[in-house]
């Protein structure tokens, strides 16, 4: 696919994919959505981590409304089914992990995709905003799925309720993001982050996520017995032979990755 709305970059087992409409707050039309799933499937086939940001001072202004003919011709359940579903579904069923490097606003369907990743980095003067009752609409995109389980039941209904802007910091102290990181920062310390990923033990990387997001549908012993599944597994593995061993030779570990 020759990619128009974003750009891609794969170097030393780091895929980077920049929403690229920078214009438009890198607000998502069917393009890009369209874009970004084949950038993730091609990602999570060759990549050893994943980023998402934004081109400019925005990470993405959520659905361009005056796509597909504008907000009144928009046939929002397709485009939720058809387009929203398998972007999502590409970046959480990554089997490396994704981050997000959230470089400015976040709203709408722009903050959710964000909260599909792994884990997200923001700078201080980015926000994030259910913005949708502003328009008279729900919170999609996932977002009625991704925040109950990062910041509660009681704080995601007055996200989505009030739609009210919530700072990198404030979102971070409730634990909806991983951390915000002051501007001057923030594209060293994501880059820091992601390669540290990408030279990481790839098959217990991707066991960490599978072990932490089952376990909301598991009872403790049954989880204790999935551990100890995984743990069988990743104890097979060469990349644990060397960990053990550069621990004992007190020298940083090389991962072999995929």
């Amino acid at each position: 696919m020759e990619y128009k709305e974003i750009l891609f970059s794969l170097q030393d087992g780091l895929a980077v994919i920049t929403l690229n409409r920078e214009a438009r707050k890198n607000a998502l039309t069917s393009r890009m959505r369209s874009e970004i799933t084949h950038a993730m499937r091609l990602a999570a086939a060759e990549a050893r981590a994943v980023v998402l940001t934004g081109a400019g001072d925005a990470f993405c202004s959520g659905q361009d409304l005056s796509d597909a003919g504008g907000q009144g011709k928009l046939d929002l359940e397709r485009t939720l089914r058809d387009e929203y579903l398998p972007m999502l579904q590409a970046i959480y069923d990554c089997p490396v992990p994704v981050i997000a490097a959230v470089n400015g606003a976040a709203a709408g369907a722009g903050a959710n995709l964000a909260l599909a990743a792994d884990v997200v980095i923001a700078c201080e003067s980015a926000f994030f905003m259910q913005a949708f009752t502003r328009i008279g609409l729900i919170p999609d995109a996932g977002g009625t799925w991704f925040l109950p389980r990062q910041i509660g039941l009681a704080k995601a209904t007055g996200a989505a309720l009030f739609a009210d802007r919530i700072s990198a910091q404030q979102a971070s102290d409730w634990g909806m993001i991983w951390e915000a990181v002051p501007d001057a920062e923030f594209d060293a310390h994501w880059r820091a982050r992601a390669a540290y990923l990408a030279e990481g033990p790839t098959k217990a990387l991707a066991a960490t996520k599978t072990a932490l997001r089952d376990s909301y549908t598991r009872t403790l012993a049954e989880q204790l017995s999935e551990e100890a599944h995984l743990q069988g597994q990743c104890g097979k593995t060469r990349d644990f032979l060397e960990g053990v061993t550069a621990f004992m030779e007190k020298r940083p570990a090389k991962f072999e990755g995929r």
